[in-house]
């Protein structure tokens, strides 16, 4: 049977577009969750037995595991056995209903499974295709696998990170992951957009490596890299390539630590009235540039003697940028999250109500919403391939049958 609500609808930009998931984890799931938080009807197809691995990653409470209900949100899930010829055929009808098909398996799988773009385009010339691989679904390594922190590694972040006499370090969380599904569900949205302006209303691929989004964003390292030879390395929390003279991080006396930044020539005198030194010293970029050290040991001496309450207040009032660097804890007690709505309290069957981001982008007019967790393995069967598919009832017998749904 269909979950209860499950006819819920999204709401949102993205309310009416169809998306369909053949994808497990992190990177292609997260493109999909996006767009879900947004108003698409994202459907996660997974195998009957077990389901994507993901529900079973990471911290559990009383043996359920807390991630899924956070990265299964908005979506239905419907189980499906793809290595018979009739989850095949069904998994062509989600092509065929669906605006956006988003896979995540090895090359050779996905055109195994008639998910391939040149199958794709049969099957409906109008879907956008996201396909995230290790290395590029058309390059020599197409079947090569791979995850998150390999991407991380091959982008140069990871090299850049961490202290001169240190090791590389990767970020705390699945970074590269998580920055290729929020490009690919930016890549979505371009193409989708794209198709409205073809009076053909013709698909798109969207080939995405897991290297690619934060290779782009690092957007200095290859031209400096090209002009100048150089090969930035780690520099702690003061950056390889800085933005201007202060970026640190300081202790305050009660054992906080405060993130000091100077964006423009400006804000870097703020900074120098507020430890009492002469601005004639800091007048020009090249002066403050070459200050950075005076600077630097001057705010860790100032901090080392006031609280990070009393750290704060005073880089406020004199428009010294800075924060605290924030745990969870501070984060769910911050009065601007509060404000701004940032966490949302959502029901769960398992575990009551539980607390999670909300939606990002905020849309003032036409805002998303969370409206369910992770849903139960194969909750939305009936919705999906009875509703939204109009399989008749003799089809949907003999599929529950076989034991392809």
């Amino acid at each position: 049977m269909a979950s209860a609500g499950s006819q819920t609808a999204g709401s949102g930009p993205l309310a009416g577009i169809k998306v369909v998931e053949f994808a497990q984890v992190i990177a292609g799931p997260l493109a999909g969750t996006l767009m879900a938080d947004l108003g698409a009807d994202v459907v996660h197809v997974e195998a009957p037995a077990g389901g994507d691995s993901a529900r079973r990653m990471g911290p559990a409470k009383e043996g359920t595991h807390l991630w899924w209900k956070v990265l299964g949100r908005n979506k239905r899930s419907a189980t499906l056995d793809m290595r018979s010829t009739s989850g095949r055929a069904v998994a062509r009808r989600l092509v065929q209903w669906a605006d956006v098909v988003i896979v995540t398996f090895r090359a050779d799988t996905v055109e195994k499974y008639g998910l391939d773009w040149a199958s794709v385009q049969v099957a409906n010339p109008s879907a956008v295709l996201l396909q995230i691989s290790g290395y590029g679904a058309r390059s020599s390594k197409r079947n090569a696998p791979g995850f998150g922190k390999m991407g991380e590694a091959r982008s140069g972040v990871v090299h850049l990170t961490g202290f001169p006499d240190g090791p590389p370090v990767h970020t705390g969380f699945s970074h590269g992951d998580a920055a290729t599904g929020l490009m690919g569900a930016f890549a979505v949205t371009a193409a989708l957009l794209r198709r409205e302006r073809d009076p053909q209303r013709r698909g798109e691929w969207i080939d995405l490596a897991l290297s690619d989004t934060l290779f782009r964003l690092v957007e200095w390292q290859v031209i400096l890299h090209d002009q100048l030879g150089l090969v930035p390395d780690r520099a702690g929390n003061q950056l390889a390539v800085a933005p201007a003279a202060v970026v640190n991080v300081f202790p305050a006396s009660d054992g906080g630590w405060v993130t000091v930044t100077s964006g423009t020539p400006r804000s870097v005198l703020n900074i120098v009235r507020l430890l009492g030194l002469d601005p004639d010293d800091f007048s020009d970029a090249a002066r403050q540039s070459a200050g950075t050290q005076v600077l630097d040991d001057g705010l860790r001496a100032w901090m080392a003697t006031r609280t990070t309450a009393e750290c704060l207040a005073a880089m406020e009032e004199a428009g010294v940028v800075g924060s605290k660097v924030y745990d969870v804890r501070d984060i769910v007690a911050d009065p601007i999250v509060r404000e701004r709505g940032s966490i949302v309290t959502v029901p769960d069957g398992d575990l009551g109500e539980v607390r999670m981001q909300g939606v990002v982008p905020e849309f003032v007019g036409d805002p998303g919403r969370v409206w369910r967790t992770g849903p139960g393995l194969g909750e939305d069967n009936e919705l999906v391939y009875r509703d939204w598919l109009g399989m008749t009832e003799d089809e949907w017998a003999s599929l529950e049958e076989e034991g392809t749904v």
